[in-house]
Order: structure tokens, then C-alpha cells, then sequence
């Protein structure tokens, strides 16, 4: 009889066969799941940083102004990406500014004639830097690309083909992902022929059509940035008219405060329409 007891204590409880079937059969379920779907290397890293964070005990809140479950940005991750690019920074004085956002990486070309005005079509400048810059991005990432264009707040002339600032907009996107696709393709094929004979580069992976998204934000943008200009503007005007009126200021000095005043509205909206010739490229952080 003992015997027997010692045997009936060692056995499991049955309620731990059951439980492990269950186990089983839910794990087995989840694994045909996976099976049948398409995983997002860039979503799936996401996830499996923020289930980190969160078992840590020190999960990340937005109220609280928590971390990003992107631990890492993009470019910061890859130093020879940085690094060409803080180069080609210095080379250009400025006219490259490299922001990392929740959504990826963000580089904005800027202060320099991109197209001619009113048109999509790229400067032989333009062409020179977009070459160095997608040069760069293109072929040490797989991300996808979006491309952003913008207008200004003057409408398209009435005998062009461009029938609002979204349309231009839009094409100078796409201008700038077609000299990717064929110039900026086209001249790297000739230059890495060898690479390519040998398997070493593959071209067509790095210009895949699938990676670039041209997306035109019209004159947005600059419109919102106009207002704040005219707001201010009128701000110092009443000011100047209130000094006018209680004394402080005489004729003279009015309408040359005025004056100035007009000038420096027509500076800046100077400036403003030039830096929306600019071309924005996102790297996103999801992968192709």
C-alpha cells in the first residue's frame, strides 16, 4: 500500500494535462497565423522594442512624455550614412539639415534653385547635390522614400500646364524620384559595372520603383507661414499708428517707419518663397 501512495503522489495533477493541451493547441494556432501573413520588419522591431520597454517595468507614457518605442534613429544607427551626409552638409554650407522624427529620418534640401520658377523641372545644380544625396541614402538603406515637393503662394501662370499648386507640387515629387529611377540609375550602373558583373551590387534593389512614393503638399505650407509674416506685420503697424497718433513719432518719421515696414514685409516673403523650392526626402522607418 505504501507503494502505491508514493506512485499516486508523484503523478501530475489532471488538471495540468488539460492545461497543456490548451497551451498546445493555442501556440500551434498562433504559429499557423504567422505562417499565412506577411511580417513588417520595420513594424515587428517596433513592437518587439516597445513589449521590451513595457516588461521592464518602466513602460513608456505619452502623457508623461515617455521615450518613442524607436529606440534608435535611423541614420544615428548606420555612422557612414551620417557621416556622408554631416560631410556633404559642410560642402554645401547649410543647404542640407538632416531631423530624425517618429516616422524616420528626414532631410531637407534647401536654399538653393531646384526648379525654375513656376516649373518641375530640375536645375543642372539640383541635379549635382540630389545626385550625391540619393547617391548616399539610396544605396546604404532599403527603407522606403518618400519624396515631398512644395509651391509657393503664387498661382500657376494661365499659360502653364499646371493648373493649381498641387499639380506642381506634385510634379517636382516626382521629378525628383524619376532622376533617381533614370539619370542618377543610368550613372551608377556605369560606375559600379564591374560590382554588378561580380553579383556585389545589386542595382536593382537598391532602384526598386516600389521603394519611392512622390508626395506633393502644394502651398500649405508656405501659406501658413505667410499669415504669421502678415499678422506680425500688422502688429508693428498698429504700434507705428499709435505712436503717430498719441505724438511720439513726426510725419516724416511715420512714412519712413512705414516704409521700412513694407520693405521688410516683401524681404521675407522673398525668403519664404525661395525656401519652398526646397525638396524634402524621408527616410522612413519601415523597411521595403
Amino acid at each position: 500500500m505504501a507503494k502505491k501512495r508514493k506512485e499516486e503522489q508523484k503523478s501530475s495533477p489532471q488538471w495540468m494535462t488539460t492545461y497543456s493541451d490548451m497551451v498546445t493547441l493555442l501556440l500551434t494556432f498562433f504559429v499557423a497565423l504567422i505562417s499565412m501573413s506577411t511580417i513588417s520588419p520595420g513594424k515587428f522591431q517596433q513592437v518587439a522594442v516597445g513589449l521590451r520597454i513595457a516588461l521592464s517595468g518602466n513602460p513608456p507614457s505619452v502623457l508623461m512624455g515617455g521615450k518613442s518605442i524607436n529606440e534608435e534613429p535611423l541614420i544615428t544607427s548606420k555612422r557612414g550614412i551620417y557621416q556622408e551626409l554631416m560631410r556633404l552638409s559642410e560642402e554645401y554650407k547649410g543647404k542640407i539639415t538632416v531631423e530624425e522624427r517618429d516616422e524616420g529620418t528626414l532631410i531637407v534640401l534647401k536654399d538653393m534653385v531646384f526648379f525654375e520658377t513656376g516649373s518641375a523641372k530640375l536645375t543642372v545644380e539640383a541635379k549635382e547635390l540630389l545626385a550625391k544625396v540619393g547617391q548616399i541614402v539610396i544605396e546604404h538603406t532599403t527603407n522606403v522614400l518618400e519624396i515631398y515637393g512644395y509651391a509657393d503662394d503664387r498661382l500657376p501662370l494661365p499659360n502653364s500646364i499646371y493648373v493649381s499648386n498641387w499639380h506642381l507640387s506634385s510634379a517636382r515629387a516626382a521629378s525628383v524620384v524619376n532622376f533617381f529611377l533614370t539619370e542618377l540609375k543610368e550613372k551608377r550602373m556605369i560606375e559600379r559595372a564591374a560590382d554588378i558583373k561580380l553579383g556585389r551590387f545589386n542595382i536593382e534593389l537598391f532602384y526598386n520603383p516600389d521603394r519611392f512614393y512622390p508626395i506633393g503638399l502644394g502651398d500649405r505650407e508656405i501659406k501658413k507661414k505667410i499669415q504669421d509674416l502678415e499678422n506680425q506685420i500688422n502688429v508693428e503697424r498698429t504700434l507705428l499708428n499709435e505712436k503717430f497718433r498719441n505724438g511720439e513719432i513726426s510725419q516724416a518719421e511715420y512714412e519712413s517707419e512705414l516704409k521700412k515696414l513694407e520693405e521688410k514685409y516683401q524681404q521675407e516673403l522673398d525668403r519664404l518663397r525661395r525656401e519652398f523650392r526646397r525638396i524634402d526626402i524621408l527616410i522612413k522607418r519601415e523597411k521595403l
